[in-house]
């Protein structure tokens, strides 16, 4: 690749993700337009795709190891319900699915299920993106999309085994079991390693004080285990999620996870506009009616299949359109799937082509099914979960604490240490079942929802403290609060200065800022260092508190 690609690169992804994010249509609309601007279906200023995608596949490797560092190998455990059961179900069904309607368009049997099998995957780059974007890995939408995306990951070696077995290249049964064997030994001894070696060797770097050196340890990390991932014939992302789960337990995550967040996002907007370069224009407006109904087709059929599962595993009405939707695009695997199979005299050239486009078609709509999905979620009015009242507090005083997250958490050890009652209420499952085990009184509940504070009695709490790290949801309480609860004191958290005024206004009776409460600690602390006296350190909080509101 030479500079004049780079520069290309570059300029091309600033302006275009500047432009749809001032349209409203989002950061990956935009690199998947500079891409086609800039491939061979647009100016042709690069030719060579393959280079570029080999490339940007490191973005999606590296966004799987910032996700493995965040999740624990005890919560995995907790999930494998959802990765071996929901995950499973979804890549045979849909699979099988396609596979039909493949045949039943004229492939052979063989061909057709390579097809439907290949199709039946959904984009990791782009599911989990756009899950980590919007805060959402840790919701029920979040925890099933990635479950369902970590075992197609997992399905890898068994369907180039497939491939290779139609072809007539390997008996399937011992194809599988020698690349899962490999796998497993490789899995333990990189599990092996982590337990006894990694914590002393990054100690070791650490030591050493030279940040550059602990960098190229975390890469060296992240891309040893992902090539002897790819060695046995998985993924190289799968390989960088298990060397995150690996740091996951370390005291050196955070700095890791810090290292590696910068070639993250690069590369993974490289990702995007690859993707985007690859999209044949000229075969699409050759072809456009037989080219985007196999798409539509395939987004409903996945998305369907997905919804009648999700259902199947109880999940709340609500969320069905997101996690539907999410993954009804076609995945990057499809793409080394289909070339390996090509490769094998199993699909021809032509069919590839179209596959490769339909594959690309889906990913680019996927923001757009996001926003259709976030739409059909608000039309549906399920009954929200009505949190239990045997948690209600004892004594007459009491406070609601709407958000269960750090500063919800803090909040409440604070009123449980002074011995005043409190109830919290929290959507996420985990922080509840944490919060639970530790003694503190909380309970699963929409607090957005006026029957679910109805239901706890808020009208006879108080005061009301929201400690959401949401905008829209604190806002969204603060009215519902100020229309049904009137004369309640609440006490928000707010994003900055302009964030709290406008909830005071919503009838907020105090906010907290999270930059100045920030800014006048470190100063306090700046301004005894330097030996001023306390009287002058408390008039100045209190001076530049008043200015801030």
């Amino acid at each position: 690749m030479n500079l004049e690609y780079i520069l290309a690169l570059l300029a091309t992804a600033i302006v275009s993700v500047l432009l749809f994010q001032r349209l409203g249509l989002g950061a990956i609309l935009g690199y998947l337009a500079g891409g086609i601007l800039l491939g061979p279906s647009g100016l042709g200023v690069i030719e060579n795709v393959e280079d570029i995608r080999h490339l940007a596949e490191f973005g999606v490797v590296f966004l799987l190891f910032l996700i493995g560092i965040e999740m624990k190998p005890g919560r995995l455990w907790i999930m494998r319900r959802l990765v071996f059961g929901l995950g499973l179900a979804q890549l045979l069904l849909t699979g099988l699915t396609l596979a039909l309607f493949a045949w039943w368009l004229g492939l052979a049997p063989r061909p057709a299920l390579v097809v439907g099998l290949g199709l039946a995957l959904s984009s990791t780059a782009f599911g989990i993106q756009v899950l980590a974007e919007r805060g959402e890995l840790n919701t029920e939408t979040g925890r099933s999309a990635f479950s369902v995306l970590l075992f197609q990951d997992l399905a890898v070696v068994p369907l180039l085994a497939l491939v290779s077995f139609f072809a007539g290249g390997t008996s399937l049964e011992l194809g599988v079991l020698y690349a899962l064997g490999e796998a497993v030994a490789i899995v333990a001894v990189v599990y092996l390693a982590s337990r006894y070696l990694l914590d002393p060797l990054l100690h070791l770097i650490a030591g050493s004080r030279q940040s550059e050196v602990f960098v190229a340890a975390a890469l060296l990390l992240v891309l040893g285990i992902g090539y002897l991932m790819e060695h046995v014939g998985l993924s190289l992302a799968l390989g960088a999620f298990l060397a995150g789960l690996m740091l996951a337990e370390s005291r050196f995550r955070h700095q890791a996870s810090a290292d590696i967040q910068p070639f993250r996002g690069l590369l993974l907007g490289l990702f995007f506009m690859a993707v985007g370069m690859t999209m044949d224009l000229a075969r699409l407006l050759a072809e456009p009616g037989l080219l985007l109904g196999l798409t539509a087709l395939l987004i409903a059929v996945k998305a369907t299949l997905m919804a009648l599962l999700a259902r199947i595993f109880r999940h709340r009405t609500g969320s069905i359109p997101q996690v539907a939707l999410l993954l009804s695009q076609a995945g990057e695997f499809g793409f080394v799937l289909f070339t390996f199979a090509f490769s094998q005299h199993l699909l021809d050239a032509v069919l590839v082509q179209r596959l490769t486009l339909i594959i690309s078609l889906s990913m680019a709509l996927t923001p757009l099914l996001i926003r259709v999905g976030d739409r059909l979620t608000g039309l549906i009015r399920e009954p929200p979960a009505i949190p239990s009242v045997n948690n209600q507090p004892a004594s007459d005083k009491w406070v609601l604490i709407a958000g269960f997250g750090r500063v919800g958490r803090r909040i409440a050890r604070m009123l449980q240490d002074a011995g005043l009652g409190y109830l919290a209420l929290d959507e996420d499952v985990d922080q509840i079942v944490v919060g639970q085990g530790r003694g503190l009184n909380v309970i699963f509940g929409d607090a957005t929802r006026l029957n679910v504070l109805q239901a706890v009695d808020a009208g006879h709490a108080a005061a009301l403290v929201v400690a959401f790290d949401d905008e829209k949801s604190t806002e969204q309480l603060v009215a519902i609060a100020h229309q049904h609860f009137p004369g309640k004191p609440v006490y928000v958290r707010a994003r900055d200065r302009h964030h709290g005024a406008l909830l005071r206004q919503m009838g907020a009776q105090s906010s907290v800022s999270e930059n100045l409460e920030v800014s006048l600690r470190l100063g306090e602390f700046a301004l005894r260092d330097l030996g001023a006296d306390d009287a002058t350190i408390t008039a100045l909080i209190e001076r530049y508190r008043e200015e801030y509101e």
